[in-house]
């Protein structure tokens, strides 16, 4: 028996059971599928594999799809709505999420999932997300460097268990709380659709013959990041935010990871960031004040620095220009300050500029207002978690 639970602090009226005790069934999917199993979407069915589980969450844009008659055939990996699925092997094992109705019908490789008894489903999947559950999953792995976490093991894994009721209050909190998340990621995207749309139309379909034909410094001032001692680095939050390269992107701001308190090259809040290095021309915006690593550079309009929106959307414009210097470094692409020196590019005219900024900025504030929603509303679930999992916060206080 797999000791990860302890009983003592557990509120009187909770339990604890194996997750064999309370799932129909604890299988793994399919492993080794060769190629000739392997179809098209319109065709198959959907195989759903590690990769595409992250965060608690299913990625759809990577999705294989196997043939009906292998999914028909192998009913041992067949998923059902409500499973839960742990992926078992790679840099995400323990990952976990629930299957809800994305799908008619699914298979699956390489991971473990179970059907847990009714009312019980969300729950079990968020302790499995929850740091208690990740903890315990994560201390299972076995064999090789790459780890794997085995179908047994699971299986054998001690799951805190409230009432039903209690359960379903707390997966009913949560699902409205990543609802609302999801809500917000959905809007930000839509917002940005509608700001880059109108970059197209004024700046690129109705462009003039007569505009200017300029290069980016005529436009913008920038700085290229210059990375601090690895001595001055720490994920204490001791310093300023630093931001090395592209790994540290995301949708619209970068993600903080680490601090350094030896601040070199330094963007302001709102500039425009863009990656340097490879992969070269992704683009992202400073949530605040931040520190570049060499794999950014950072920019502002020239003449109006305020006018983040038209920078942010121009640099984007320019985006597969910028990634052409991909292929150019001797092993790795990069683009240097000559390069964005020599690049050119249609001026518009000022007028044009101040009135896409005044429409595009309330457009920038929202998604700046909803990143920070998102940013209050993951840290309230996951401080709130570990302690509803295991009784510490109750479901009425």
């Amino acid at each position: 028996m797999i000791e990860n639970c302890e009983n003592e602090n557990l509120p009187s009226n909770w339990t604890l059971r194996r997750i064999s005790e309370i799932s129909e069934r604890v299988s793994v999917g399919f492993v080794g599928i060769t190629s000739p199993h392997f179809t098209d979407a319109n065709n198959g069915v959907p195989l759903i594999r590690s990769q595409n589980i992250r965060n608690g969450k299913i990625n759809f844009q990577n999705l294989a799809f196997v043939t009906k008659e292998f999914h028909h055939k192998n009913k041992k990996s067949q998923l059902k709505e409500g499973d839960v699925i742990v992926v078992r092997v790679g840099e995400n094992r323990g990952d976990t999420c629930i299957l809800k109705n994305e799908f008619y019908e699914a298979n699956c490789a390489n991971v473990v999932f179970f059907r847990p008894q009714k009312g019980y489903g969300k729950f079990v999947e968020l302790f499995l997300r929850s740091s208690i559950g990740q903890h315990s999953l994560i201390s299972l792995t076995t064999g090789s460097a790459q780890g794997v976490i085995n179908t047994k093991s699971i299986a054998e894994l001690i799951v805190p268990l409230p009432p039903t009721e209690e359960a379903l209050e707390i997966s009913d909190l949560f699902e409205s709380i990543e609802g609302k998340i999801d809500l917000l990621h959905r809007q930000n995207k839509t917002l940005e659709q509608l700001a880059e749309t109108l970059f197209r139309q004024w700046f690129v379909e109705e462009a003039e013959e007569g505009w200017e034909v300029g290069t980016l410094e005529d436009e913008f001032e920038f700085i290229m990041g210059q990375s601090p001692s690895g001595e001055t680095l720490n994920e204490n939050k001791e310093g300023m935010i630093f931001f090395q390269g592209r790994s540290d992107f995301g949708f619209r701001f970068p993600e903080p990871r680490v601090y350094t308190t030896l601040a070199t090259r330094i963007a302001k809040s709102l500039d425009t960031l863009v990656s340097v290095r490879a992969p070269v021309g992704d683009i992202n915006m400073a949530f605040e004040e931040c520190c570049l690593g060499r794999g950014v550079a950072a920019f502002r309009y020239r003449h109006k620095p305020e006018f983040y929106s038209y920078t942010y959307y121009k640099m984007r414009s320019l985006a597969e220009q910028i990634k052409q210097f991909e292929d150019c470094g001797t092993v790795f692409g990069s683009i240097g300050k000559d390069d964005f020196k020599k690049l050119e590019c249609i001026i518009p005219p000022n007028e044009l500029i101040l009135r896409f900024q005044e429409n595009v900025k309330p457009i920038d504030d929202k998604i700046k207002s909803n990143t920070k929603q998102v940013s209050t509303l993951t840290q309230l679930r996951d401080t709130l978690l570990p302690k509803l999992m295991n009784g510490q916060v109750r479901i009425e206080n």
